[in-house]
């Protein structure tokens, strides 16, 4: 995969939530099928959360739902409600960037991997998708 980072701009449908993100043009995303995934149908690529950057007045827009363990912050618009990010449980030193949500223009490959959040812990080992929010030495140039 490519290592240099470009900056991805995006948001919510209504456009309220807004925010930007440097990552690789060509990423790895997860199709998760846990409960909440699922039920969206939300396939996201993961940074560490210092490359993440809310903008404008977005905070105001966004509410936060949790469940279960209470380790992912699911948030999404008040307004339109889709989720264009979030806080996922696998990395909660990072965040998960809703693919679909990405401004067309700046990703050039997306490779999708599955992760199984139905059987989360053996697939959290299997994957390693723990390593996908820390940064690396290419970040610092």
């Amino acid at each position: 995969m490519d290592s240099e980072l470009v900056l991805h701009t995006g948001g919510c449908h209504c456009k309220r939530v807004r925010w930007r993100v440097y990552a690789p043009s060509s990423i790895v995303a997860w199709d998760c099928n846990c409960s909440d995934c699922s039920m969206r149908r939300n396939t996201h690529f993961i940074v560490p959360s210092e490359r993440f950057e809310l903008l404008g007045d977005s905070k105001e827009f966004i509410t936060t739902y949790t469940f279960g363990t209470h380790t992912a912050k699911h948030t999404f618009c008040k307004v339109c409600g889709i989720t264009s990010f979030y806080i996922p449980r696998s990395n909660p030193d990072g965040i998960a960037v809703t693919l679909r949500c990405v401004d067309p223009g700046t990703l050039t490959h997306v490779e999708i991997k599955c992760f199984d959040g139905q059987n989360w812990e053996g697939s959290y080992e299997e994957t390693g998708i723990a390593s996908c929010s820390k940064a690396t030495d290419e970040d610092s140039k």
